[in-house]
């Protein structure tokens, strides 16, 4: 089955293309908390042979916004306003993202995120704020 035959993942109530295109796997997002999954393939690598370090990015802003989304029943989805992102080490292998509210507000939510490797070290930490979209 080509990618445009095969039905679209549900990213917890949305599909979302891009996540499909690359390969992410939701794993869960509630009570302001969410997990992603990713085996970095060849196509996600940068020259130095890691995960790109826009796809990590990709990866944080997903999972935050998930994070978030999973406090607010009523959000139709999250639009990030800002997010910082710190590249501690090169990500290799299996990733593991993971979002997490730090703060929810009426409309603004503040949220940190992750990414760790199959040897549980974190690569990469990210902070962001997201609008709520009703």
């Amino acid at each position: 089955m080509s990618l445009s035959q095969k039905q679209p993942t549900s990213y917890f109530g949305l599909t979302i293309p891009f996540l499909d295109f690359i390969g992410v796997v939701p794993d869960f997002a509630e009570n302001g908390k969410s997990r992603i999954c990713l085996d970095l393939r060849p196509e996600h690598l940068n020259s130095f042979q890691v995960g790109h370090g826009g796809l990590s990015m990709t990866l944080l802003d997903f999972a935050m916004a998930a994070a978030a989304r999973s406090a607010h029943p009523d959000a139709k989805g999250m639009v990030t306003i800002d997010m910082t992102v710190s590249f501690m080490r090169p990500s290799t292998g299996k990733l593991i993202i993971e979002g997490k509210l730090l703060k929810a507000g009426k409309n603004i939510n503040y949220c940190e995120g992750e990414v760790i490797n199959e040897s549980g070290v974190i690569t990469a930490k990210a902070l962001g704020s997201f609008m709520m979209r009703r």
